[in-house]
């Protein structure tokens, strides 16, 4: 017999983009000093009271109406009480109930596997981040920075059926992050976390009837997307091997964890259900009204994101898959790109230069598109001087590493180097015969058949110092040697 799995993700991101914490003053930037952006309201001292963070809010809506989710009339905010080290108050701030989450029933649609899926957001709502803990042998520590920086928790329905359909909606949502703003989502960081929920059942069944699910065991704080991948497909096999042995049925519903080191998922608990977190609304934070205007506002800011700016690649400039995925990856490069095809480059030239050459360079070098001197305008320049016939592509590659590393535009560079490519036919045409009147022995050697036609073009570019132009360099050695 055959199975087949249910997998639903709750994907755990921090809105990195803003100044402050989501209810307190103290500063949301990642610092590796411990303990260094913390405030009173983070620390849970007596007399704090929260207050929420309106850019905060204004993310949390950006994603939610990004992933097409009805947003609420009304915003509060509630308490979900549980203890852990990492919670000084005793309690998290967050959305579950009352009456509705800042963003519900929305669907996104990704792509995998070259083909486009559609997965529906059971909701996406604003809470506060616990503190980081890390344990040692003999002892643990907390680090209150990441206390009160504000998360945004997105659940969707069991709409997956394997890891790597999981992976590519996280990768598709971490680009919807980055794109809007809203988070840089680098889980070096701890930016990024994910709980997840895996069920199997017979394939025969129809998996949209609920009463066939099976059990549904979580998996949590997975850290990484390949932790993701590995912590399902373990957890697959593990339940297909319950089932072939006898014993899925005395499988309860539970929470476990992935354990990096043995590279397997080990018990935490039986799960916990929203009823014993007691939750009940925030008593300090008066609910309050979403202004349509502003909500109509944030839609306007909404930007393109890769999913349709990767169609567009393709299909209006004719891209392949790979290169349109490279310029997609990263809004920066993607906006770069467009700025130079918007000033009038070839898009399929532009594509070449920045995915080999542009890319190249940043990778070696480790750095962004912001910090050279690159701009969209001198690579469009760059790319007309060769389509001009003004310089040779092999010296448009020099040049393309001065305007990298020199605030200097690509005319300047050329004027620097002696560079300006020789395009005059009557200039090129005396010098060519005197080089072929030098050697005339070779033009016998090259209707026999004998490769000498390089050599001629060498001889000129020799003599130019590589300033002759290629194409016209040839067409000239071609008929001279033809009319002898």
């Amino acid at each position: 017999m055959g199975y087949k799995a249910l997998i639903g993700l709750e994907m755990h991101c921090e809105i990195s983009k803003t100044k402050t914490k989501v209810f307190s003053s103290a500063a949301n930037s990642f610092s590796d000093i411990p303990n260094s952006n913390v405030s009173p309201v983070d620390m849970a001292f007596p007399g704090i009271l929260p207050v929420v963070n309106k850019e905060a809010v204004k993310k949390a809506l950006l994603a939610s109406i990004a992933l097409g989710c009805k947003q609420p009339e009304y915003v509060y905010f509630e308490r979900k009480n549980y203890y852990y080290p990492d919670l000084p108050k005793g309690y998290q701030i967050t959305q579950e109930t009352k009456p509705a989450p800042i963003g519900i029933y929305g669907k996104l649609r990704f792509e995998f596997n070259g083909e486009y899926r559609e997965v529906r957001i059971n909701n996406i709502h604003l809470e506060e981040d616990a503190a980081s803990t890390d344990h040692y042998s003999r002892y643990s520590t907390i680090d209150y920075n990441r206390a009160g920086v504000p998360l945004l928790e997105l659940v969707t329905e069991p709409d997956f059926t394997s890891a790597d359909e999981a992976v590519a909606f996280l990768e598709t949502m971490r680009s919807i992050y980055r794109y809007a703003n809203i988070s840089d989502a680098d889980s070096r960081k701890g930016q990024i976390r994910c709980d997840v929920n895996v069920s199997i059942m017979d394939e025969d069944l129809d998996s949209k009837d609920p009463a066939n699910w099976g059990t549904k065991v979580e998996i949590k704080n997975v850290n990484s997307f390949g932790g993701v991948r590995d912590a399902i497909n373990y957890e697959i096999s593990r339940q297909i091997e319950m089932k072939e042995n006898g014993t899925y049925d005395s499988l309860e519903q539970q929470t476990r964890r992935w354990d990096e080191t043995t590279m397997t998922t080990v018990y935490m608990r039986s799960k916990v259900d929203a009823i014993d977190y007691k939750y009940f609304v925030e008593p300090n934070i008066p609910k309050f009204k979403l202004d349509p205007a502003w909500i109509e506002k944030i839609r306007s800011e909404i930007p393109v994101f890769a999913t349709e700016r990767k169609e567009k690649y393709m299909t209006e400039y004719g891209m392949n898959n790979y290169d349109a995925t490279i310029l997609v990856n990263e809004k920066s490069i993607s906006d770069f790109f467009n700025e130079v095809v918007e000033l009038g480059a070839n898009p399929k030239l532009a594509s070449n230069w920045m995915t080999t050459m542009v890319l190249g360079y940043l990778n070696n070098n480790d750095k962004t598109i912001e910090e050279v001197y690159l701009t969209p305008k001198k690579l469009y320049d760059l790319i007309n001087m060769i389509e001009e016939g003004k310089i040779s592509s092999k010296q448009a590659k020099e040049v393309f590493n001065k305007i990298m590393e020199e605030d200097k535009t690509p005319e300047k560079v050329v004027e620097e180097l002696g560079m300006k490519q020789i395009g005059d036919e009557d200039t090129l045409r005396p010098m060519i015969i005197k080089i072929i009147e030098e050697h005339l022995e070779l033009i016998e050697e090259y209707r026999k058949g004998r490769n000498v036609f390089d050599f001629f073009v060498g001889q000129v570019m020799k003599q130019t110092r590589g300033q002759a132009n290629p194409s016209l360099t040839a067409k000239i050695i071609k008929e001279e040697i033809d009319k002898r």
